[in-house]
């Protein structure tokens, strides 16, 4: 056992778990009155967890007035990432400091309050921390990282840290399941990085010294509840997103223009139709130039493609020339430029198999009415077998009361008299409870689409979605 085990035991720490990028100062994750009384440091936990339930990223922030900060010590800001990285500046800067005593005072690891028992978990494909390089932290099982979402696509495994950080979230980002890097906003699900990750924007407005809000959402999302596009009203939205947690603004149209540097890279033209028209949504209605220019050359574009152009002919060599007009702020360079994207994807008239869309149109056609018959004949057998069921139902009641009838016109007094009445009556009572199922059964005559939900669930044993 070596002497920071030992202390670590004769001054035990209190250590909460913590969610993951959450802040604190001083104790039991920060020193505190080091090196001089009433100094105090800050620390702060990262996204990724280890399958120890320890934070893999955790961030130490020293006092200002330390000297040094600005040395090369100091690998990015002002907070150090790593044990090594601050050992290195302690003994460089206090030569006399008690460094085992220094890490002593505070414990490193920062347990999650997240349950990674029953996240997914993947190998890092990022450097750590070996035993070599940080002889005084516990490597054992600590390249295994994981998600809060479970997503093993992550962007926090799948890429190197940023070298800005995102902002600590309270409000979404507590909630165990959701991650800052891979969790829309909107709808809490996972983005996709599938071709480059077209289909979701990342806001990176800088919300405070060193950190940028990081959120992710998808686009689709964010078109349907009126955050990107081009939206009126208040919000006075021109082909951009806007972030429903820090409320900034991001233009879209070089995310456009990515869209179609993207698409030359894919091989399927359902998968480049899909991400054009995504761009499509995203412009129209825009009234800023660059990009009813770029609409246009979208437009066309998915005009050749349901012409029958070829992919390889789609991007041939006079293509890229329309998007390098573009530079990265998504406006042209030039009229020249904007007037060659007509000149090079005219929109006249192409060739057209209308017979062949015809065809096409025909059997899809034939396909909806093929499946409706198929439904509506399931529906009609459910209706059937149920409604001669209850028909059967009423023909044993009505069988029953007949019996009873008979055997009381019988008997005329006594005891066995007074109860073939109460029978008869019962058996009425019955019946009349069943005949008024059968009258709402037969609502089903509507069609089971125009039919009370209760009554399907009820009678039919037919389970009805939201």
């Amino acid at each position: 056992m070596d002497n920071t085990e030992q202390s670590n035991r004769a001054n035990p720490l209190h250590l909460r778990p913590v969610r993951p990028m959450e802040s604190g100062v001083g104790l039991p994750y920060a020193p505190e009155n080091w090196p001089k009384p009433g100094d105090t440091w800050r620390w702060k936990a990262g996204p990724r967890i280890t399958a120890k339930g320890t934070f893999l990223d955790r961030y130490l922030y020293p006092p200002k007035h330390l000297p040094g900060l600005s040395t090369e010590t100091m690998r990015k800001g002002t907070a150090f990432r790593s044990r090594l990285s601050l050992e290195r500046y302690i003994r460089l800067a206090f030569p006399n400091a008690d460094v085992r005593k220094f890490f002593a005072s505070f414990s490193w690891a920062i347990p999650s309050s997240t349950d990674v028992s029953g996240i997914g978990m993947k190998q890092s494909i990022l450097p750590v921390y070996s035993s070599d390089e940080d002889p005084m932290q516990d490597n054992n099982g600590s390249d295994i990282m994981v998600c809060k979402a479970g997503n093993d696509k992550c962007g926090s495994l799948m890429m190197p840290p940023s070298e800005t950080e995102s902002m600590p979230c309270d409000i979404c980002c507590s909630e165990p399941s959701f991650c800052t890097d891979c969790s829309c906003i909107l709808c809490c699900k996972s983005v996709s990085v599938e071709h480059e990750g077209y289909s979701y924007v990342k806001c990176e407005a800088v919300v405070s010294e060193g950190y940028i809000c990081g959120h992710v959402a998808h686009i689709n999302c964010a078109l349907r509840a009126y955050m990107a596009g081009t939206i009126g009203g208040s919000i006075g939205l021109d082909a951009e997103y806007y972030c429903r947690r820090c409320d900034a603004r991001k233009d879209l149209v070089p995310h456009v223009n990515r869209l179609l540097e993207i698409c030359k890279s894919v091989e399927y033209q359902g998968d480049v139709e899909k991400i054009l028209n995504l761009g499509i949504c995203v412009l129209r209605g825009s009234q800023r130039v660059s990009a009813k220019e770029l609409l246009n050359c979208i437009e066309s574009t998915v005009i050749k493609l349901k012409c029958g152009t070829s992919l390889g002919d789609l991007w041939n060599d006079d293509t890229p020339t329309i998007w390098s007009d573009f530079s990265d702020s998504g406006e042209g360079k030039d009229n020249d430029a904007l007037q060659s994207l007509q000149d090079v994807t005219p929109i006249e008239p192409m060739p057209f198999n209308h017979e062949a869309e015809m065809h096409k149109l025909e059997e899809e056609i034939r396909e909806v009415l093929k499946a409706l018959r198929e439904a509506q004949e399931s529906e009609y057998q459910i209706a059937e077998v149920r409604l001669h069921a209850q028909k059967e139902c009423l023909g044993d009641l009505y069988r029953q009361l007949e019996e009873e009838k008979s055997e009381l016109s019988r008997r005329v007094s006594g005891s066995d008299a007074d109860s073939l009445v109460t029978s008869v009556l019962k058996r009425l009572d019955e019946i009349r409870k069943e005949v008024t199922k059968l009258k709402e059964m037969e609502e089903v005559a509507k069609g089971f689409g125009r039919t009370p939900r209760g009554i399907l669930e009820e009678y039919f044993h037919l389970t009805i979605e939201e």
